[in-house]
């Protein structure tokens, strides 16, 4: 029987209607009132431009982005009276209600010894990107080494291999998810959930509240607590102020399985992403299991999360670790960013991006870079190395590729080789480097959500899985569609004029 889905968050377009609706208003306004009013109307609106630059001249100080600073900017100066009642609802001034301040998880003081050294072969054998693992090392994200990583090229195999494990589960099982939906997948993993809470198996379930909106149930969320299955929700969306704003949110894929087995990717809980229905085509995502010690740094940022949000652990610390390491070759490196620590997986990116000297190639479901990111992925083309870029054929929102197309010229022009995934939407993020690193990560390669939201993923250093994933991604081209440079500068008016609009209002697009 098909579920009734209700209450859904409105689309992120809407937030860029309701601001060109305010825009309009404040002009007719503004030009009503200097109409009927002549002169007297001059000093209120000199103090509102007055206050409008003080506001903009204060972006300056601030480490928002080039185009956060540049829209807020042009719509403050330009139009100070909807400017500043649009900067009092979404502006950058505002913080999503901060979380509890719950300390990590600490470190074994071996870690710390044992990290540097991992590091130190590194780059002995990868010199490049062992300067990226010590990057990484100082905002006290451990590299590990003794690790086993499978790479599931889609949802199919990641759901397949995950009820498998989950049947087995003897201790705990730390489930986050973006987006969890009911639906025929939900009805083969929640059996499984119920029956190990049963059994004596610590249950804990984490899902974002908006991305989840109607399609989680109350009846379903208080099943899961009868049956003994802990659950969270991350900063429920009340009101649709809260709903329209979309910021600070959990975009993280993160399921522990006894310490051992941590799983991490783009992948969410829903039947769209396992392609049991087809809403956007075929849907291509992939994932990550790290099997030994490095699985701890995932399950790590779960914990964290978990008692920030004010959930409780049964346990010490120590009884989510590895039980043991598993022998595996090469590195791996999990981490995160977030509202708290914004720079960490930018960092990554933009390092991964600037350091490769041979090939180069990311997935993105949404392409809104910030400048830097864009110039770096123009530099390294500029410089001879294969840069390649491939995005959804069919994106979640019609604006998506309009949106994208809004930054092609200059990469295009650099020599970037652009593609389309033709079969449907490409949701899949991840960053491959010169065949020796890549980055598998929870959320799109795009800055400025690493600001905004939770997102997490793992850098593999010299890796069998490396390969695997190059691989898949070669296969990913040869069913994409090239954009050629010839064809692209050929576009209509009408289109250029609807990218340079949503670019504008990319911020909220993101």
């Amino acid at each position: 029987m098909r579920r009734r889905q209700t209450g859904r968050p409105p689309p992120a377009a809407l937030q860029v209607v309701l601001a060109a609706a305010l825009l309009l208003a404040s002009a007719a306004v503004t030009a009503l009132a200097a109409f009927l009013m002549g002169g007297c109307v001059l000093i209120p609106l000199a103090l509102l431009a007055l206050i409008a630059l003080v506001a903009a001249l204060r972006l300056g100080s601030r480490d928002l982005g080039s185009a956060c600073r540049w829209t807020w900017t042009v719509l403050l100066l330009a139009f100070p009276l909807a400017g500043l009642a649009l900067y009092f609802f979404w502006g950058p001034w505002r913080r999503a209600e901060a979380l509890r301040e719950t300390p990590w998880p600490p470190h074994k003081d071996y870690e710390h010894t044992r990290s540097a050294d991992y590091a130190r072969r590194l780059e002995e054998g990868f010199p490049t990107w062992g300067r990226e693992a010590r990057l990484l090392l100082r905002e006290d994200w451990m590299l590990y080494k003794n690790t086993a990583v499978t790479y599931f090229p889609d949802a199919e195999e990641y759901f397949a291999d995950v009820e498998a494990r989950l049947e087995r589960a003897e201790h705990f099982i730390l489930m986050e998810y973006s987006l969890l939906s009911e639906g025929k997948l939900w009805d083969r993993i929640f059996p499984l959930l119920r029956d190990r809470a049963a059994r004596g198996v610590e249950v804990k379930v984490l899902f974002d509240a908006l991305h989840s909106a109607g399609r989680l149930s109350p009846s379903m969320a208080a099943a899961m607590r009868q049956c003994g299955i802990e659950t969270v929700a991350y900063r429920p969306a009340d009101s649709l102020t809260d709903r329209l704003r979309r910021s600070g949110r959990d975009c993280r894929s993160i399921l522990s399985i006894d310490g051992d087995w941590a799983y991490t990717g783009g992948v969410c809980l829903a039947d769209e992403c396992a392609n049991i229905v087809r809403r956007l085509g075929r849907w291509k995502d992939g994932a990550v299991l790290l099997e030994g010690e490095g699985a701890w740094g995932l399950t790590r940022q779960f914990l964290h999360l978990w008692e920030q949000l004010g959930g409780r652990l049964g346990n010490e610390y120590d009884y989510y670790r590895p039980h043991g390491p598993v022998r595996g070759e090469g590195w791996c490196q999990p981490c995160g960013s977030g509202p708290e620590h914004p720079g960490d997986m930018e960092a990554l990116v933009l390092q991964a991006v600037s350091t490769a000297r041979h090939f180069l190639c990311l997935t993105v479901s949404g392409f809104a870079p910030e400048e830097g990111l864009l110039r770096a992925l123009s530099l390294a083309a500029g410089s001879g190395v294969d840069v390649r870029l491939i995005l959804p054929g069919i994106p979640a929102r019609k604006s998506g590729l309009l949106l994208a197309g809004a930054y092609f010229a200059p990469l295009l022009e650099r020599g970037v080789r652009i593609y389309t995934y033709t079969p449907g939407y490409l949701h899949s993020p991840l960053l491959v480097a010169d065949g020796e690193m890549a980055v598998v990560g929870s959320a799109c390669m795009a800055l400025p959500r690493f600001r905004r939201h939770h997102v997490c993923g793992v850098a593999l250093y010299g890796m069998t899985a490396v390969e695997h994933i190059l691989r898949d991604l070669q296969a990913t081209l040869e069913q994409s569609r090239e954009i050629h440079w010839d064809q692209w500068r050929r576009r209509g008016v009408l289109r250029r004029a609807a990218e340079a609009v949503l670019r504008f209002f990319a911020i909220w697009l993101t």
